[in-house]
């Protein structure tokens, strides 16, 4: 984190709490001592800030771990400023090279179109849509037009722009480059001179992109934005960042009890970085929480009330209820209020058969050896006999802790 003095002149309350609050668990605030001044004119002259960050829709889809940066800017949109949720629909045709060792294949603008809207209902969840402004890029970059792009690409060197670390790995590598690629990075920055904005976020690899917002808003003579950036989120598994591909995500379009188990999931340690990124706690409500359970406290209570309040954020606090009474029931061997109803016929039915029939096995040998794992129950019961026949008649049926169906046999 930058930790350059704020400012030689005294900070008031309340730039000194919305300078606090722009911290929070952020990697770096550049430059902080002009975003100190920012926050500063901004409450002498009651005119928000504009706060902007630009996404990509190159996929339909987002986890919790693109929420870090939209929290931060729900805690300044919360501070009163005006927050931009820029839609990089132009961009997107070029595709961002950042952390790539190979060109991105661009999308259609049919997915464009579909992952946009998607996005944003998405983001909706953690934004106040009354106090945003959504914009897309396309609305001034197809108006610049090929002599504007070559304007444009006149306020940067191809030496500066090869400093870049992708670039340069895939330049030495002997890598593929393409022309377009250079102009990723030029665009971004333009979209911070089209909005005037006076601060950018976005994650650590996209620091970049950020700092040629500035450049080029100087370029076309506005004051330059100051540039945050925040960490990318750990994983479910403690090691990496959190990645579909890697399967250590919550999306957040999943259910209520799924998300609110996956929470519960992680270890006690991670649970700390996921406050101070995720929950809308304050950092003092944090520290005393995290007191207690260094004074004895059982950290599951902390971890509960992390899950709780990640999955009402994308449910409803009611969900976020029935799926801590779920998680509880599960705990405890009970039976969900929820589960599947399932009807088949041909009984009686070998056990091996019905699991798979019922789609709690994905086979009879594997049916089999949860059984041998004691990992199969009925009606509460393990089953230990895979020669298990079952008569006419309606079953509640257990596969490891979290699979169950009311199987009515016929």
């Amino acid at each position: 984190m930058n930790q350059s003095a704020v400012t030689t002149s005294p900070l008031s309350d309340g730039v000194r709490k919305a300078l606090e609050v722009s911290l929070r668990g952020v990697e770096e605030l550049l430059p902080q001592d002009e975003w100190a001044k920012k926050l500063a004119r901004s409450e002498s002259t009651g005119k928000p800030l504009r706060i902007k960050l630009g996404l990509d829709p190159t996929a339909p889809d987002i986890h919790i771990g693109h929420t870090v940066v939209l929290n931060k800017m729900r805690q300044l949109q919360d501070l009163g400023h005006q927050v931009i949720f820029l839609i990089g629909d132009f961009t997107t045709l070029i595709g961002d090279p950042s952390g790539r060792n190979s060109t991105r294949p661009p999308l259609t603008p049919e997915q464009i179109k579909f992952n946009a809207e998607t996005y944003y209902t998405q983001a909706a969840k953690v934004l106040d849509p009354a106090r945003t402004e959504i914009r897309y890029n396309s609305e001034w970059c197809d108006a610049l037009g090929a002599r504007g792009m070559i304007q444009l690409s006149a306020k940067y060197t191809v030496a500066r722009m090869m400093e870049r670390n992708d670039f340069h790995q895939r330049f030495t590598d002997g890598s593929s480059i393409s022309l377009h690629e250079f102009l990723y990075p030029l665009l971004q920055g333009y979209d911070s001179v089209a909005l005037k904005s006076d601060l950018e976020l976005g994650g650590t690899d996209q620091k970049f992109n950020l700092l040629m917002g500035r450049h080029l808003q100087q370029e076309y003579g506005q004051e330059p934005q100051c540039v945050l950036t925040m960490p990318l989120l750990v994983g479910l598994d403690g090691v990496d960042k959190m990645s579909k591909s890697k399967n250590n995500y919550i999306g957040i379009t999943e259910d209520a009890n799924t998300m609110f188990a996956k929470v519960l999931s992680i270890s006690d340690t991670l649970m700390w970085d996921w406050y101070t990124l995720l929950s809308f706690k304050s950092l003092d409500e944090i520290a005393a929480l995290k007191a207690e359970v260094a004074g004895g406290r059982n950290p599951k209570d902390a971890k509960v009330a992390l899950a709780k309040e990640i999955t009402a954020r994308f449910h409803s606090a009611a969900a976020a209820d029935a799926a801590e009474q779920d998680f509880i029931n599960r705990s405890k061997g009970g039976v969900p209020d929820d589960i599947p109803d399932v009807a088949l016929s041909g009984a009686p039915l070998g056990i091996g058969a019905l699991l798979k029939q019922a789609n709690l096995a994905p086979s009879t040998s594997e049916a089999n050896r949860l059984i041998d794992g004691g990992g199969v129950r009925v009606d509460g019961s393990v089953v230990s006999d895979k020669g298990l026949k079952l008569e006419a008649g309606t079953y509640v049926v257990q596969v490891g802790k979290r699979k169950f169906a009311r199987v009515t046999l016929g």
